[in-house]
């Protein structure tokens, strides 16, 4: 019968294909978003950076003046000894975390809550940041690393800068055993076969050519062993150019 598909087996949501929590060191989140942040600022100051295995950006360890510790993401440029400033009266300082009706259009930001209060979702990987586009009485509209532009709250919470480890990924592996580790972090699938190196009867593409043998195209209908390839395609082929003559026609029509 041959084994089910790769994305069968990731579907079925077992341990193999999870992000273990156990290797993430910290849980990073903003500070409880209390009446400190929402009527003043509180300022902070950096105490360690510390590199954990599942993220690819840095941490910074960060107290603050009332003796409360977090972990934030470490933006370029920051060192240890420096002072940061969160809440709605603070001022804009590299890696300092403001609401976004605080942060004037253009500037870098990163660690974008979705929710006011969540803690934090968008843009969290080395080297990226997104960017302030304007402002429309409650809403911000922030263009992200993807080019992507979305909508948030003007409530939600974001740091300014950006993520230090930049150009990380231009680094290159070198060599397989480094690659194994980078994925195996975070519990990726390595190496990835493609579907026409497989047997047959393994992968719909399968077989002993180098390439697919037989239409990529599957009806939306097809049972998921068969749905590899261009699933449910409005059109395949080159596009037809219709000739000189028939667009006179329709037009003199």
């Amino acid at each position: 019968m041959g084994k089910r598909l790769r994305h069968q087996r990731r579907g079925s949501g077992s341990p193999k294909y999870r992000a273990k929590s156990s290797r993430y060191k910290v849980e990073l989140k903003y500070r409880n978003y209390d009446d400190v942040e929402k009527t003043g600022m509180l300022r902070g100051e950096v105490l360690r950076f510390v590199d954990d295995p599942s993220r690819e950006s840095i941490l910074m360890e960060v107290i603050y003046d009332n003796n409360e510790k977090s972990y934030l993401i470490a933006p370029e440029g920051i060192a240890i000894g420096d002072r940061i400033e969160t809440g709605v009266q603070a001022k804009i300082t590299n890696g300092g975390s403001l609401p976004l009706y605080r942060i004037p259009d253009g500037f870098p930001i990163f660690n974008i809550e979705k929710i006011a209060g969540d803690g934090g979702k968008f843009v969290k990987s080395a080297g990226g940041y997104a960017t302030i586009i304007s402002k429309e009485k409650d809403i911000t509209y922030i263009k992200l690393p993807s080019k992507k532009i979305i909508t948030l709250s003007s409530e939600c919470r974001a740091q300014i800068g950006v993520i230090a480890g930049g150009g990380k990924t231009e680094k290159p592996l070198v060599k397989a055993g480094k690659a194994f580790y980078k994925y195996k972090a975070k519990n990726k699938l390595w190496p990835y076969v493609r579907g026409v190196a497989m047997s047959p009867y393994n992968h719909p593409h399968g077989g002993k050519q180098h390439h697919e043998g037989r239409p990529t195209t599957v009806k939306r209908g097809d049972p998921p062993g068969r749905k590899v390839g261009h699933i449910a395609a409005r059109s395949t082929g080159r596009k037809k150019v219709k000739k000189t003559e028939d667009i006179q026609k329709v037009n003199n029509q």
